[in-house]
């Protein structure tokens, strides 16, 4: 297992259908060799624990454009830790206000990219949390 690719879930959790940005993030990861596993939309927090627990993954990568980015992904660390992962890092991508930012990351969230972020930062941070 010394060659074990980092595992990636990438999730759209609640009621936000825009995945556009989710798909070319999970492409990009995909390209920079990661395992990256795709939800779809319209995901529940407890649906994507869920699925991390059963992919075994070594990442969440949650995109929420929808402005419930401090309910849900507060609520997906909460159930990963619940269950045992909390080796797991969870990170969020899309429009999060700077004032959240310190928030998440109290409530568990280990990175946060905004719009504009290159993948190549998400790809190094993923490496760096995980690798």
């Amino acid at each position: 297992m010394a060659d074990r690719k980092i595992r990636v879930l990438v999730a759209k959790p609640g009621l936000d259908g825009h995945d556009r940005g989710a798909k070319v993030v999970a492409r990009s990861l995909r390209d920079a060799g990661f395992e990256v596993i795709y939800t779809g939309i319209r995901q529940t927090p407890a649906m994507i624990a869920e699925a991390a627990l059963q992919e075994d993954v070594d990442v969440v990568g949650l995109s929420i454009l929808s402005g419930a980015h401090m309910t849900l992904c507060p609520k997906v660390v909460d159930l990963l830790r619940a269950q045992g992962q909390e080796d797991v890092a969870v990170l969020v991508g899309g429009i999060i206000p700077d004032e959240d930012v310190a928030k998440l990351q109290a409530a568990g969230v280990q990175g946060v990219f905004g719009p504009g972020t290159s993948t190549q930062a998400i790809v190094d941070f993923i490496q760096q949390v995980a690798g």
